[in-house]
């Protein structure tokens, strides 16, 4: 698991400029939702970028989801973005 969220770490920065980035693995949480898909991750991504916080919310959700699509459609179920332009 730990490689996995490293690998998405490394995708994410390598495509956009981050200052910080921390992915929380919600995933436990979710265990006994209706439509919980075991081996799919439910993922928090916690972004400080000056340049994501500078365009819209929705430019810069596209960005992000554009950089991890192919793991959207495998791996990861759903993901909560939160985007702070503050260093």
């Amino acid at each position: 698991m730990k490689n996995y969220l490293k690998k998405i770490e490394n995708k994410l920065s390598d495509h956009l400029k981050l200052e910080e980035l921390i992915i929380v693995d919600n995933t436990h949480l979710h265990v006994k939702h209706k439509s919980f898909v075991p081996g799919k991750l439910h993922l928090h991504l916690k972004i400080k970028s000056q340049y994501l916080g500078s365009i819209s919310k929705i430019s810069a959700q596209r960005l992000i989801m554009k950089v991890l699509k192919d793991d959207l459609k495998t791996s990861i179920h759903a993901l909560e973005i939160s985007i702070n332009k503050q260093v």
